[in-house]
């Protein structure tokens, strides 16, 4: 294939654990000013994905990134796995265990039969370490600064949520859910459903609409590739070339 990155061009990228997605797009932008001698060029992606989550990233450049809202409403599928017992503040591993309970009384069949309450339409409250915005600030600034912050509950659709390979006090899950779902927020809402706790553990993105994550690139390939057709290989060799 052959790149045009100001007309413009979807990119499937594959995250990496701790990127965050605007790592991801500052990185490539970075890259193909370099080389393609570009002074500057729009580089946006449809959907944030977490530092600690990995998976399909859809990256648009140039003319394209006026299609991102597009992207952005497509369905999202992700495979998970989550710990019972234990709940965190980002209701994730990024932060240390603030409370335990007791799991002993928990069953498999428990776990299977607590996914239906989650199916369609759902009402969701976004964790307070995200990074939406509240009168202008970011959530996540106000949950590090210790500040009071009221998250809004939302509607969201849960399509599917099947648990798989239960293994108290871990379990594998996958969820397939319209724009705007916080895994992790599903994940502490099934916890308190069965009048416990639970935290994610691990999470990556697998389908956004029909795209695939089998069909992306790794960081490392998609610049190889850039590299291959960059007509300025000098600038890519010495980063410290300025681009004019």
């Amino acid at each position: 294939m052959t790149f045009n990155f100001e007309e413009g061009e979807v990119l499937l990228i594959d995250k990496p654990l701790k990127w965050t997605s605007f790592d991801v797009v500052n990185h490539l932008r970075s890259f193909i000013k370099r080389a393609y001698n570009i002074k500057n060029i729009k580089v946006g992606h449809a959907g944030t994905l977490d530092p600690l989550a990995s998976g399909l990233l859809i990256v648009c450049t140039g003319k394209l990134t006026k299609h991102i809202d597009t992207y952005q409403g497509l369905d999202k599928v992700y495979e998970g796995s989550m710990r019972l017992g234990a709940t965190t503040p980002t209701y994730d591993l990024e932060t240390e265990i603030d409370q335990t309970f007791d799991i002993s009384g928990l069953t498999p069949e428990q776990l299977i039969q607590a996914t239906s309450s989650f199916i369609g339409d759902i009402q969701q409250i976004p964790p307070i370490y995200s990074a939406l915005k509240i009168d202008g600030k970011r959530a996540f600034l106000y949950a590090r600064n210790h500040e009071e912050v009221i998250m809004k509950s939302r509607q969201v659709t849960i399509r599917q949520f099947t648990v798989l390979n239960i293994n108290l006090p871990d379990a594998d899950f996958v969820v397939h859910c319209s724009k705007g779902t916080y895994i992790r927020s599903l994940v502490y809402d099934f916890g308190k459903a069965l009048n416990n706790g639970a935290c994610l553990t691990a999470l990556r993105r697998t389908l956004i609409g029909d795209f695939s994550v089998d069909n992306a690139w790794t960081l490392e390939k998609i610049k190889q590739e850039i590299a291959s057709q960059s007509p300025f290989p000098d600038r890519l060799i010495n980063p410290s070339i300025e681009t004019s």
